[in-house]
């Protein structure tokens, strides 16, 4: 997969395909590994660590920016990221102290 080769939109668009489907695999690692953390975690007050959500997006940004991406933008799709993380977590921490 090589966008600069690509001379139609039918390679652009198997390629955007491609991607996110590799990328809904690594949200599905994600998740697993927000599901340990709830695993882990004695106390619910515990899911939600500002300091280390703020850690998470600042490491995105400064791997977007070695990548030529702008770091808005991964910002943005990091704090949701995160947010939907949290939600999971607590779910998960509910679910399973139920």
């Amino acid at each position: 997969m090589n966008p600069e080769s690509y001379s139609t939109m039918t390679q652009v668009r198997a390629g955007v395909d491609n991607l996110d489907r590799q990328i809904v695999g690594l949200l599905a690692q994600r998740f697993a590994h927000m599901r340990a953390a709830a695993r882990i975690k004695t106390d619910r007050d515990q899911v939600r660590d500002e300091a280390r959500k703020a850690e998470v997006i600042a490491n995105a940004c400064a791997e977007a920016e070695q990548l030529g991406v702008p770091c808005d933008l991964i910002a943005d799709i990091w704090e949701q990221l995160v947010e939907a993380s949290i939600t999971y977590e607590m779910a998960e921490f509910d679910r399973t102290r139920g």
